[in-house]
Parts: structure tokens; C-alpha cells; sequence
């Protein structure tokens, strides 16, 4: 693990301390006494200077292995706000531009006994501006926010938390920083990188059954075979599979069926019954002895969003049905819990999201113009029944189409869903925040005559590709 004490300067050198990471420059200069609350007052204009300079992180590490005793060697960041090129021993061997994505980079050939590592940030103000700018075929809208906000432009040029550049609710903190967890990873052989499994009852046999699939990154040059057993002792459900694991990344997908002859309590929403999860264990053998072991928890639960004609009426029904029963959604709009989402800790999520259930809420949309929460989020509604409506973070915009935002997004909506489909709570991914009513509203005084490029755009973002991808 990387986490712990950086170095932390600014562009001139003029500002350096230390930092935490995970974390960000607003809350290092808070933590030292450099600003005072950034909250405070007009503090959110005041302090405008720390988003708009570029920042460096910085530290040096020990290696805990013998590096020449390991095929790959990457470095992983679990999260990188926002904008950076990251450089070891002075080599750069990747860059970021995208919040909300998992990067991985391979240091196999540049790491050492002891390293320099370097994460130099671009400020993205200046970056959204720039994009903004080079996109010369047509303008998108909106260009800045209202002034009363006293925000940033062009946050829909940038893939991070849209409302960092201010919003009608919240100050303009638009920070930087390595927001999550870095690590160095090494191995041989294959490596697991995602585990994630959805369960599905099947009508003609009565059944439920459990789709488990496994992302691997497997180095070594031929396949490798091996044996993978699900065991759930709760259900007397135990299956094992002879699975072959092809070089390079790939999956592999196991359709487990649960045995009959047990009762599987199903998980129900927050006041319709209890949040009933077994325990699992995948275990993968595979040859040469190597093994991993898996711990996760299994729900059972069917969403089905009902839509039928409504006698007397021109529109359709619009509600949930889950495990069969109608249910109707209580709940609100959840918000980042702070402007920097290093102070938001277990304990915070725990207290809101109680709340929220012990008011009677059932239901919440993690809304487009934050962010993809934290796994603890969804594994506390998992735990206490909060059915999420989860947006893609996309708000009050219209958005950019060329290749590179495109494969930015495509890179970022595979890995959330990934990283969030096993979560019983999440009912519903939805493609943006108002977006498709700000074109049909014309919100931004687009002339009748353009509408159409818009259109376009809006179709090949969400459709084509966001759509495209949750469905595979």
C-alpha cells in the first residue's frame, strides 16, 4: 500500500507539506493551518488560487520484494482526481484524466529496490478550458454556471464530481488529489481483478440461481487450467467448475444453481422485510498450486420495473416490483457528503444513511453530478435496505462526443459496474441528471436549426455507448 504521508508542493515550490493520501490539497492546507475552513464564509472565493495552480505529490518507498522475482509489477490507483501524469525513478509511466476510472500501470521494467514515485497535477480549471477550447466544430453547453455561484467553467469537459465546479447548492472546490487507494501489485502467474456475482430467479424451474464473473489478468504466456468451487454452507449449495484461464485479461463467467431443497430468504427493502445475505466462499485452484480464496456475500432479489397502460390515462405506469411485490419508493436525492470526499468516513455514511431508513426511507438516487460513491455506501444499503437509483454522472450538460471522451467514459462506466453490479440495493443505473429534458426544454437556447447535432451527440453518449456497455 501506498496510502500515508506525501510530499505535497505547488507549481513554484513557493507551498510545500505534507499530505495525506488518500486526500486532496484543500484538506492537507486545512490539516497544517495553511487555510483556515474552507466552508467559512467567502473562503470558497478566497481560496479560488489552490485549484487553479498544479500540485505534486511525492514520496519515496521501499519495494517489500524482490522485484526480480516477479513477472508484472503494476501500480494501481483506485481513484485520481483528476488530471496527472505519474512518473517513477523520473520515468512517467502513465497519465489520468478521468476521477472516476481505475488505472493500472505496469512499472514491471521501472521499478526498483527503492523508488521515487511522482504524481504531477494539472490544474483542471485551466484543463476543462482547454478542452473547451479545442473543441472548435460547435460549442456545448452550458459554458460557466450562474454568476451567483461563483464556480468554475466548463466542468462538462472534464470526467470528474460536475458540482466540484459549483452548483445552485454547494461552493466551487474544484480539488486535486489521489482520492483513493494507490497500491503496488505483483504476481506470476494470473490475478484477480474484479469478483462480482447477481442472482436471478428462474421461473420454469423454480430456482434461484447466482452469475458469478471473474475478471482476470493472467501473465503467463498459455492458458492455465484449474478448478473453481462455490460453496454456500447456509444453502447446501456447493458446485465446482473446471474453468481454463486464457493469457491476457478475460472473464469467466459460473451460472451456480441453488439447491432446491433450501429455503432462500430473499432481500427485501427497508420496512418489507429483512436484508437476508449468505455467506460465500469461491475458492480457484488452479495448476501449480496456485490458489485464491474469495469471501463475498450472496443476496436474492428480483427488480422489475413495471410500465403498462393505465385505463382512462395517455401514460404508462412507472414503479418497482420487487421479489413480485409493488413497492413504492420513499426516498431523496443524496448529494456528495462533503465538498472533499477524503473527510467522508464510514462513520459519516453510517449516520446518514440510518437516518435516512429510520425516517422511513426506502430509496435514494445517487445523483449524476457527484459521485459513484464509496463501496462502504452501498454495502451499508445493502445491510439496512436502501434501494439505489444509481445516475452515471453526467448533469445539467450536454456533453462532448469525439474518441477520446468517449473511450474515457467507456473506460469509467465499465469499471463502476463492475466494481457495483453484486450490490442488492442498486435497482436502477440511469444515464444522467436532466439532461435529456434540458435538450427537449432547450434549456440552453440552442437554435431549432442545431437541435439536431445535439440530439445526435445525446443518443451516441448514452445510448450507444453507456447503454451498450451495462448491458454486456
Amino acid at each position: 500500500s501506498l496510502r500515508g504521508s506525501w510530499r505535497l508542493g505547488n507549481g513554484n515550490g513557493s507551498v510545500v507539506l505534507r499530505g495525506e493520501v488518500p486526500g486532496c490539497v484543500h484538506t492537507a492546507l486545512h490539516r497544517r493551518g495553511l487555510i483556515q475552513d474552507p466552508y467559512y464564509r467567502f473562503n470558497d472565493v478566497m481560496y479560488r488560487w489552490i485549484a487553479l495552480d498544479n500540485w505534486t505529490y511525492s514520496r519515496t518507498f521501499k519495494t517489500p520484494f524482490d522485484v526480480r522475482k516477479w513477472q508484472k509489477v503494476n501500480l494501481i490507483f483506485e481513484g485520481v482526481d483528476t488530471v496527472a501524469q505519474i512518473l517513477i525513478n523520473n520515468i512517467t509511466v502513465g497519465r489520468t484524466d478521468n476521477m472516476f476510472n481505475r488505472y493500472s500501470f505496469d512499472i514491471t521494467s521501472v521499478i526498483k529496490e527503492v523508488n521515487f514515485v511522482q504524481v504531477h497535477f494539472l490544474s483542471a480549471i485551466s484543463y476543462a478550458a482547454e478542452q473547451s477550447r479545442c473543441h472548435k466544430v460547435y460549442r456545448i453547453p452550458p459554458a460557466c454556471p450562474p454568476p451567483v455561484q461563483k464556480g468554475e467553467c466548463h466542468a462538462n469537459f472534464i470526467r470528474k464530481e460536475q458540482c466540484s465546479f459549483s452548483w445552485d447548492w454547494g461552493p466551487s472546490f474544484p480539488t486535486q488529489g489521489i482520492w483513493k487507494d494507490v497500491r503496488i501489485e505483483a504476481y506470476n502467474h494470473y490475478h484477480l481483478i474484479y469478483f462480482s456475482l447477481t442472482s436471478f430467479f428462474v421461473k420454469s424451474t423454480q430456482q434461484w440461481s447466482l452469475e458469478i464473473e471473474s475478471i482476470f489478468d493472467v501473465v503467463s504466456s498459455k492458458p492455465i487450467a484449474g478448478l473453481v468451487t462455490v460453496n454456500i454452507p447456509k444453502l447446501q449449495t456447493q458446485q465446482t467448475f473446471s474453468v481454463t484461464l486464457q493469457p491476457g485479461e478475460g472473464s469467466i463467467v459460473l451460472l451456480v444453481n441453488i439447491n432446491k431443497s433450501s429455503t432462500v430468504e430473499a432481500w427485501w427493502p427497508n420496512g418489507h422485510g429483512k436484508q437476508t445475505g449468505y455467506n460465500m466462499t469461491t475458492t480457484f485452484i488452479m495448476e501449480g498450486g496456485y490458489q485464491i480464496e474469495k469471501f463475498s456475500k450472496a443476496y436474492f432479489r428480483t427488480v422489475e420495473l413495471v410500465q403498462e397502460p393505465i385505463p382512462g390515462s395517455p401514460g404508462l405506469s412507472f414503479y418497482f416490483r420487487i421479489n413480485g411485490r409493488p413497492i413504492f419508493l420513499k426516498g431523496s436525492n443524496w448529494i456528495p457528503a462533503d465538498s472533499f470526499q477524503d473527510r467522508v468516513t464510514y462513520d459519516t455514511l453510517w449516520l446518514l444513511l440510518k437516518s435516512a431508513a429510520d425516517a422511513n426511507m426506502n430509496a435514494l438516487r445517487v445523483w449524476g453530478g457527484g459521485v459513484y460513491e464509496q463501496d462502504e455506501f452501498y454495502d451499508i444499503c445493502d445491510e439496512i435496505g436502501i434501494m439505489i437509483w444509481q445516475d452515471f454522472m453526467f448533469a445539467c450538460a450536454l456533453y462532448p462526443t469525439d474518441q477520446n471522451y468517449l473511450e474515457s467514459v467507456r473506460a469509467e462506466v465499465s469499471h463502476q459496474v463492475r466494481r457495483l453490479k453484486s450490490h442488492p440495493s442498486i435497482i436502477l443505473w440511469s444515464g444522467n441528471n436532466e439532461n435529456e429534458a434540458a435538450i427537449a426544454g432547450n434549456w440552453f437556447s440552442i437554435p431549432y436549426a442545431d437541435r439536431e447535432v445535439y440530439i445526435k451527440d445525446y443518443v451516441m453518449l448514452y445510448v450507444k455507448n453507456i447503454r451498450e456497455i451495462v448491458l454486456t
